[in-house]
Parts: C-alpha cells; sequence; structure tokens
C-alpha cells in the first residue's frame, strides 16, 4: 500500500515541515497544486486549533514572532504585501490596525489562519506618542 504524502499533524516539527511545503507551493504559484495546497492549509489550521498556537499572543506579537522565524525585516514584508514600510512600521509599532486585505495577505504567506490576524488588540494612539516625545525631550533639557 502506498504512503501518503501528507498525514495529521502530529509534532511540531511536522508542523514547521508542513508550513515550509506550504510556502514553497505558493511561491511556485501554480493552479495544479491547487489541491495539495488546500489540504496543507487544512492540515496546518487543524494543529492552530487544535495547539492553539497563536491565541496567547496579540497580532503584532504573532507577525513579530513569523517575521523572526522568516528572517524579515519590516522592508522584506512591505515588499511581500504591496505596501509602503511605513505602513509596516506603523502596525510593528501599534499605531495602525491591519486592514482585512492585510490579514488575508499575511495569512496566505506566513500560512496561518486569518483568525490569528483577526483580533482585537490595543493601538498606541497618536496623542499618545505626542506626549512621550514631548515628556522624553523635556526630559532631556531638564537634565542638561
Amino acid at each position: 500500500m502506498p504512503s501518503l504524502k501528507y498525514k495529521v499533524i502530529k509534532s511540531r516539527s511536522q508542523y514547521r515541515e508542513y508550513c515550509r511545503s506550504l510556502d514553497l507551493l505558493l511561491e511556485k504559484n501554480n493552479r495544479k497544486f491547487k489541491d495539495e495546497i488546500e489540504l496543507l492549509t487544512v492540515l496546518i489550521e487543524k494543529w492552530d486549533a487544535d495547539h492553539q498556537t497563536f491565541h496567547d499572543s496579540d497580532p503584532v506579537e504573532l507577525l513579530r514572532t513569523l517575521m523572526l522565524e522568516k528572517n524579515l525585516k519590516a522592508n522584506d514584508l512591505a515588499t511581500i504585501l504591496g505596501v509602503g514600510k511605513s505602513v509596516v512600521s506603523e502596525i510593528l509599532n501599534y499605531k495602525k490596525g491591519i486592514s482585512k486585505k492585510l490579514v488575508r495577505d499575511l495569512s496566505q504567506y506566513f500560512s496561518v489562519s486569518q483568525e490569528a490576524f483577526n483580533r482585537n488588540y490595543k493601538l498606541i494612539s497618536k496623542l499618545a506618542t505626542k506626549k512621550n516625545k514631548l515628556i522624553g525631550s523635556n526630559k532631556i533639557k531638564a537634565s542638561a
């Protein structure tokens, strides 16, 4: 009896291997891999759901972790997503939320469920950022 190419994920290493395989298939962007991509996506999403791999971190923490795993810089991610690097910077610094389109794009690129990026998290308001800058500059002046 022939061995199945893919099986239910039972270990973290198998999970990572399937994520890498999915990434490679997505890069090929070829319709002949559609069924294989769908199967891998289902298996990976099941592992995510069963192991709650992303429920403990907010979407920005998750994004930073995934970027670190793939050795990506903000500029790289901006190019991949087709957005300006200022958009990625604002997201990574909690100044801007992740749009629905970016949720879909990030989910597809990193091979995780959309739910992982589509959760509420606290943004830093522009007013708070301005106050912190003023306080910081006043401290410098006061200590000089």
